[in-house]
Parts: structure tokens; sequence; C-alpha cells
């Protein structure tokens, strides 16, 4: 199965800012952060598995993220690198942000 991962050149800045303005996802973001490759399954952020879902697959098309199929499961990283190189400081500033005390 293939899954949608565009260049992040072609993604714009604010769909990646959009994709950053929800607490859910942000606290995906900052886990990923961490760094390595995470089950898709081992978030839980008191959503359910669909949403879930949904959320990994925004983060996904705002180029956030790469998603590595293997048999049924998904592992998913941070593209931190190619953030990074496009948009400096970008990743760095949000990540520096508090932490919403709702969120992870």
């Amino acid at each position: 199965m293939e899954l949608h991962e565009p260049e992040l050149r072609d993604v714009p800045v604010t769909a990646v800012l959009a994709a950053l303005a929800d607490d859910v996802r942000l606290g995906i973001v900052r886990t990923l952060a961490e760094g390595g490759e995470y089950a898709c399954g081992t978030f839980e952020f008191g959503v359910s598995k669909a949403t879930r879902s949904h959320h990994l697959k925004v983060l996904r098309e705002a180029g956030l993220t790469r998603t590595r199929v293997a048999g049924t499961s998904r592992f998913v990283r941070l593209r931190r690198e190619e953030l990074d190189r496009l948009y400096p400081g970008l990743l760095d500033a949000v990540l520096a942000a508090p932490a919403p005390a709702s969120a992870g």
C-alpha cells in the first residue's frame, strides 16, 4: 500500500502551520521530535483509533511525517531534517512553546 507523502517543497507553509495548530497533532509531533520511529498504534492522546488515524494522515499530507508500512503495521517518523532545511527554526519554535495542559 502506497501512502500519499508530498514533497515538502510542494506544501504551503500554511498547510504545515494548520497541521500543527491542533493539540493532538502537536502532541504527536512532540513525541516524534524525541527521535526515532513509532508504531502508529502507540499514540493514545485520549482519542479513538479513527481519530488518531485522521490526525496522522493530516500530519503526513502536510509533509510533517513519513509513514513506513510493514505488513499490517505502520511506523511514523518526523521529517525533521527536511522541515529544518525548508522552514528553519519553525519546529524549534513550535516545540519550545509550552505544551497545552490537555495534550499528551
